[in-house]
């Protein structure tokens, strides 16, 4: 800790303890010790005192043991000569303070008038509003409990000027935030600078201005007591109860705006107990190792338009997002949408133009939480039934955040975005297909509310690991291209962090459901040496996805016993496909072809064929839109074998698993493959050359035939007879 700070604290406190001991005695000799005090109906006495120490104060003279129990805690001022580095000496005096600031504050009820409001709004002539009564604590408090309040920022002193005040306010309000106000910096106070600019302050508003000493701050503190003794079940007295309650359960911080004082630093101190850190807007020393609080103690110099989002970073506050806001409505029902192609406005990406999606991690300040933007044409700027390109690039950042949590986030935004009315979402990664409704268009959606639906649902659902989202959509092609290069060099990297891992070798696989709202009988299996069909899914992310989600579409599955090595049988694989296809689904191999083959969904990067007059088979990926040597093109095959069937000779199929040593082995692996598209050979050149080498065929690459060596059946076999091709050496596949 800081000896600044924490010296500070400990002055503050001896100055507040002097302050508050003399207005105790004063109170004392005018009304006399049995006068009872306390906050208007409540029965909570003065709640810190009470909450922490169990000690009830009901008259001025039950006031004089907490003074001595306040002069316990008090440790000796800081010698500069001498310094004793303990942070409980700062604590100490902080939650001192505290207890004097809960008489402090109670001995203004004995004034006349009384210098606050009673009730959920101020006056015309009275902007205050101190200590909360019971009704208001029962109806607010319980937002806390519930998760429609995220937490409280305690906002102390004031902004540089008015306008700097209602955008920070406005900011908290727009996270839910609770903004509890209260101190002055120079005389001037963060809710009068609201109320210059026409802003309504009260609970209704979640502005709440307790009042314009710093001492009226304990009213936060005595609600988030309040809220662990009425929500959490604490026993008063438990103070380990309460503050552990507040730490984990009530999200709130400081927000320091102006001089500090010691007197601040007292209150910051005595907060810190709770959980709550500092963030302040002066240059004042930092306390950045972790401790009490789950992150940083105290955070200084934050520019104004920045300090919301550090404090929520900092405090690791998760913000859920209650409405998504767009002009459509979003919901899973709408996931199975189809949009035909005169119902639709435009298409982006697919098989006439470049497209992908991807998601990567950047530190905290890199990422501006909600920003969102289009970079080249929007919706508006698009002729209508016309083929855009499309990159959607999203940015994330958390503490919590990982690399090989990328692709699981990633994989998300299919079904993220599929839920807005009139979007249909197909493929993923490079394969990305989408068309927008007119309807939807008509309503005023926009690209720009791709971000809006992945900022509210990757801050709803995957909370724990993200803390800010920021999303871009481009549309002008030579940055498509020039993004995709990118993209797809960090999709290889991923491929290959598998190693050494192999079937054989693992005990639990994982499934995927995903796609179960547009083929509702499909379940991928994905095991070490099997990526996922869609190809963003590989073993390690599926185990990653199962620990940042327990209930998600990825879940764990035990291999049980072994039924058929060759085949790729496992008992509990077998099980756990059987119930969760529905019991569609009674028999699955894993490496065959023409045996119970893995059912296909939609969104599979390539379709393998048996070719039976050549005992060979065929592999076509989704961008080559020709006629295939089985007399079907791409779009016929996915019809066919798409939508959760499961159909002997036709397996959906990542572009990666052609590489695999497990391809289809029950028939003979990579050396059945006798046609390719020219563009998918090629990018698969080191691939197939390497296995081939591995299986006894260095020369393989130039036996595959492509597009330019045939497109029917008949003329692959007289190609393959003509380089002398393995499978016409092979057993026969059926």
């Amino acid at each position: 800790m800081s000896k600044i700070i924490l010296s500070g604290a400990i002055r503050g406190g001896h100055e507040v303890y002097a302050r508050v001991e003399g207005k105790v005695n004063d109170a004392i000799a005018k009304f006399g010790a049995d006068k009872e005090v306390k906050f208007p109906n409540t029965g909570y006495y003065l709640p810190v005192i009470y909450g922490i120490l169990g000690m009830k104060v009901e008259t001025l003279g039950d006031m004089l043991p907490v003074l001595a129990r306040c002069k316990e805690l008090l440790p000796p001022l800081v010698k500069d000569n001498l310094w004793v580095p303990y942070l409980g000496h700062g604590l100490d005096a902080g939650m001192q303070t505290l207890f004097c600031f809960d008489m402090e504050e109670a001995l203004k009820y004995l004034e006349d008038p009384i210098p606050y409001c009673l009730g959920e709004d101020p006056t015309e002539d009275n902007l205050w509003m101190g200590a909360a009564d019971d009704v208001i604590m029962r109806k607010r408090g319980v937002e806390f409990v519930d998760g429609s309040a995220p937490g409280f920022a305690a906002v102390v002193g004031a902004a540089p000027d008015s306008k700097t005040a209602a955008s920070i306010a406005k900011e908290l309000q727009e996270k839910g935030i609770y903004v509890f106000i209260a101190g002055n910096d120079n005389g001037t106070s963060f809710s009068e600078q609201l109320a210059e600019e026409d802003v309504q302050v009260g609970w209704p508003t979640r502005l709440v201005p307790f009042g314009r000493d710093t001492s009226a701050a304990i009213h936060a503190v005595g609600f988030a007591t309040r809220a662990a003794m009425a929500f959490g079940g604490v026993e008063p007295g438990d103070f380990a109860g309460i503050l552990k309650y507040n730490q984990y359960r009530v999200f709130a911080f400081v927000v320091a705006l102006g001089k500090v004082t010691d007197e601040w630093y007292a209150a910051a101190a005595g907060v810190i107990n709770y959980g709550f850190p500092t963030i302040a807007d002066s240059d004042i020393p930092e306390v950045l190792p972790t401790g009490v609080c789950t992150y940083e103690h105290v955070v200084s110099n934050i520019a104004h338009d920045q300090i919301v989002a550090k404090a929520i970073e900092v405090r690791g506050l998760k913000i859920q997002i209650t409405k998504i806001d767009i002009p459509v409505s979003h919901s899973p029902a709408f996931e199975g949408e189809r949009i035909s192609r005169d119902q639709m406005h435009v298409e982006l990406a697919g098989p006439k133009a470049e497209g992908f999606e991807f998601c990567r991690t950047l530190e905290l300040d890199e990422v501006e939480d909600g920003k969102f933007e289009v970079v080249g044409p929007d919706l508006s700027d698009m002729e209508e039934g016309k083929v855009y390109p499309l990159a959607i690039w999203v940015e994330v950042a958390g503490r919590n955040m990982q690399p090989d949590f990328e692709p699981i986030l990633e994989r998300q935004i299919h079904h993220l975005l599929n839920g807005a009315e009139g979007v249909l979402h197909i493929g993923q990664r490079d394969i990305l297909w989408m068309r927008i409704s007119k309807k939807s268009f008509g309503a005023g959606f926009s690209l720009k509310h791709f971000g809006t639906v992945l900022h509210a649902k990757f801050h709803n659902e995957f909370g724990k690991i993200v803390d800010k989202v920021q999303v871009t959509m481009y549309t002008d092609p030579a940055k498509v291209t020039e993004l995709m290069e990118k993209a797809r060099a960090t999709y290889k990297e991923r491929e290959e962090r598998l190693g050494s891992m192999t079937d054989e070798n693992i005990d639990t696989y994982y499934s995927c459901t995903l796609c179960q709202s547009f083929a509702p009988d499909h379940v991928c299996v994905i095991t070490p040496e099997r990526p996922g069909l869609c190809g963003a899914y590989n073993w390690l992310d599926g185990k990653a996805a199962y620990e940042i989600t327990p209930t998600g579409p990825n879940q764990p599955i035990e291999k049980g016993e072994v039924l058929d090595e060759t085949l790729g049988k496992w008992t509990g694989v077998n099980q756990f496909v059987y119930t969760n296809s529905h019991e569609a689904v009674p028999e699955f191999s894993a490496y065959s072809l023409m045996v119970d083959p893995m059912t296909s969904c939609g969104c599979f990067e390539a379709i393998t064929v048996l070719m039976p007059m050549a005992n060979a088979v065929m592999v076509v990926d989704r961008d080559f839109a020709g006629m295939t040597p089985c007399g079907m093109p791409f779009s016929t095959l996915a019809g066919s074998c798409g939508g959760g069937a499961q159909t002997p000779g036709f397996v959906g199929i990542s572009k990666f698993y052609i590489g695999s040593k497990k391809f289809i082995s029950a028939e003979g692996g990579i050396l059945r493959v006798a046609w390719l598209p020219k563009g998918l050979k090629e990018a698969m050149k080191e691939v197939i050359e390497t296995r081939g080498a591995e299986m006894g065929c260095p020369d393989l690459y130039e036996k595959i035939a492509t597009e330019e060596d045939g497109v029917t059946e008949e003329e692959v076999m007289e190609f393959m007879q003509k380089v002398g091709h393995p499978a016409l050496e092979m057993d026969s596949m059926f």
